[in-house]
């Protein structure tokens, strides 16, 4: 019987002693030959290969090595230490020394590499056709496209010869493949992850993606992979907010930005067009509020991706193959990469230019919701249909995913249905840059309310739906003076950013007192269980960064503590030290600073 391949499904078996890693790993390999027709390997690693890993785990404790001995595969442009990277081309081979950091971070953590996967040559295109080693086939019917270009990847997963794998992103290969084989595609805000020891496909814009069962597993292998590395020059410190113990299911209602009907394109696939639409209706039925945005300024930067300049870095991460050995290069990737060399720089600010609008008003509109959510693709080719027109068609794949990285956003791909015909449908989800942990926190919610087995494999994903948590990037702040709506001090709240929540009231056990000082004149809030009252607050959400010195700029005899609103939620919010209302007049009996204020201007 084929193993479960989840993370706990392993973990639970090795620590109750019913397998081993090597045992694992010699299932894979056996398992591996009767798909040996998928295309799914460049390079399948021997148990002599894999010997040192498997040696190294004797003196590693599971206890403290999160993914020990959980298999992954690789994108075979993407280093392991004495194994080629081909990036699909041998005469573009290399054996590098060293792990790229990535890898070598997992490695450390207790994973163990299966081998690299087949993909798209270096990493140009989604359909997973463009390999020399022929079409990689869809995990659930290999008559279909795999998508790619991490199309080895997706399908390894798919069929249980790992438990999760590396892939990379740059124009949609991360999620894509996940789509059309039943997966998690985690695409991670550019620079989460270190791109050392990743062949360039667009060295400014490429993303190391992640494929896993589930949001869980997705996660564990994010925390893994994840870090700061000073010798890329493109990566990003983690902030706060987008740790992975800010992993759980959101709180409260969430508000999705999805595409109105005019700007949905399915290219003719009605079971795709059906899959989406019950989706929405799975999702609206559960209390999720969808409302639509414009997906015009989202379409047209995905346009800039093949249609501008930044071709010019596939071309780059070629030389000098394309210019000595062009012909070593696969016909269709040659065909997109060669025009590289003719952009002037011009073309490129033009471009920039344009782009930098574009990805304001992308941006402007993820802002205002949870999160977007589109179809991870509009249809899904037979590898027929997509050979006869090969561009035309990958383009077609690309109009939910190009424009990502080039608007700087975070994504993830999530199953959600079976079309009629037995194939896979998915959603992406799409966030602010370093909302990895709240998109997939969205995606844990989203999987529950879908339940489906772990790719092929006959075992449900099971995501934990954890207990809710708040949104880690904002902060709600309970105001109850100078800083309610217009009132003289409300800038320090709307210059930071924060905007209006709830206009609420208090549990009723506070007091309120007019301090002495001003203008601005302001109150003083302190706790009476004993005679206190319900007073009228707001309460205002806040960017986290802003926080501090909102704070800092607080007089005392005032601070920040935690209030209790009526219905017994506590936030911060103003409080006042007892030595502050020595002398000062009460004002509680007129039910909140307002209408002190009224009282006052009457008298």
């Amino acid at each position: 019987m084929t193993l479960d391949m989840g993370f706990d499904a392993l973990k639970n078996a090795y620590a109750n002693t019913e397998l081993t890693p090597e045992q694992v790993m010699a299932d894979i390999r056996q398992r591996a030959n009767s798909y040996s027709d998928y295309n799914i390997w460049l390079h399948l690693l021997s148990k002599a290969e894999q010997a040192p890993w498997l040696d190294a785990l004797a003196q590693k404790d599971p206890a403290t090595h999160p993914l020990w001995g959980i298999p992954f595969a690789i994108k075979d442009n993407i280093d392991l230490a004495g194994i080629p990277t081909t990036a699909g081309c041998e005469a573009f081979a290399y054996t590098p020394e060293a792990s790229a950091q990535v890898v070598q971070q997992l490695i450390d953590a207790g994973a163990i590499p299966v081998g690299k996967t087949a993909l798209d040559q270096f990493a140009t295109g989604l359909n997973g056709t463009r390999s020399t080693i022929g079409p990689c086939h869809n995990a659930f019917n290999p008559g279909y496209i795999s998508g790619g270009s991490s199309s080895g990847s997706a399908v390894a997963l798919a069929l249980g010869l790992c438990s999760f794998s590396l892939g990379t992103d740059t124009a949609g290969s991360g999620r894509v493949p996940a789509c059309f084989n039943n997966l998690i595609g985690l695409k991670p805000s550019r620079g989460l992850l270190s791109a050392s020891g990743l062949v360039p496909a667009c060295r400014s814009l490429d993303c190391i993606s992640i494929f896993a069962f589930n949001t869980d597993d997705a996660n564990q292998a994010l925390a893994a992979a994840e870090g700061f590395d000073p010798s890329d020059d493109y990566s990003s410190a983690n902030p706060f907010g987008n740790q992975a113990r800010h992993y759980g299911k959101r709180a409260g209602p969430l508000t999705i930005g999805i595409i109105p009907q005019s700007q949905l394109q399915f290219f003719g696939d009605d079971d795709y067009q059906q899959a989406y639409a019950e989706t929405l209706e799975a999702l609206a039925s559960e209390g999720v509020n969808l409302v639509e945005i414009d997906y015009a300024p989202f379409a047209e930067a995905a346009k800039l991706l093949y249609e501008g300049p930044w071709v010019a870095e596939r071309y780059l991460a070629t030389q000098p193959l394309i210019d000595d050995n062009p012909e070593a290069i696969f016909p269709v990737v040659r065909e997109i990469i060669a025009p590289g060399g003719a952009p002037r720089a011009t073309d490129l600010f033009t471009a920039e230019y344009r782009l930098n609008g574009l990805k304001r008003a992308c941006q402007a509109q993820i802002a205002s919701v949870d999160c977007l959510l589109t179809p991870t693709a509009g249809r899904l080719f037979t590898i027929e249909e997509m050979l006869d027109k090969p561009i035309k068609r990958n383009s077609e794949l690309g109009y939910y995913t190009n424009f990502m990285n080039l608007a700087d956003l975070a994504s993830i791909a999530v199953p959600t249905q079976f079309t009629p015909a037995g194939l896979p449908f998915g959603i992406t989800l799409v966030g602010q840059a370093f909302s990895d942990r709240a998109l997939l926190s969205i995606a844990n919610h989203i999987q529950a309310l879908f339940p489906l087995n772990k790719g092929t494999l006959p075992y449900p994903t099971k995501p934990s739906n954890t207990a809710p948590t708040a949104n880690p990037n904002t902060i709600d702040v309970l105001v109850c003076g100078a800083h309610l709506q217009g009132l003289p001090l409300n800038w320090q709240l709307t210059e930071r950013g924060a905007t209006l929540k709830a206009k609420t009231q208090t549990a009723p056990h506070y007091r309120m007192f007019a301090l002495a000082g001003g203008p601005p004149f302001r109150p003083g809030l302190i706790v009476d269980k004993d005679k206190g009252a319900a007073i009228e607050v707001e309460v205002w959400t806040m960017p986290i960064q802003e926080f501090g010195s909102f704070v800092a700029g607080i007089p005392a005899p005032l601070g920040i503590g935690k209030v209790e609103l009526e219905n017994g939620e506590s936030v911060c919010g103003f409080i006042c030290e007892g030595y502050g209302i020595e002398g000062a007049q009460e004002v509680t009996h007129f039910g909140g600073w307002r209408g002190y204020l009224a009282a006052q201007n009457k008298s």
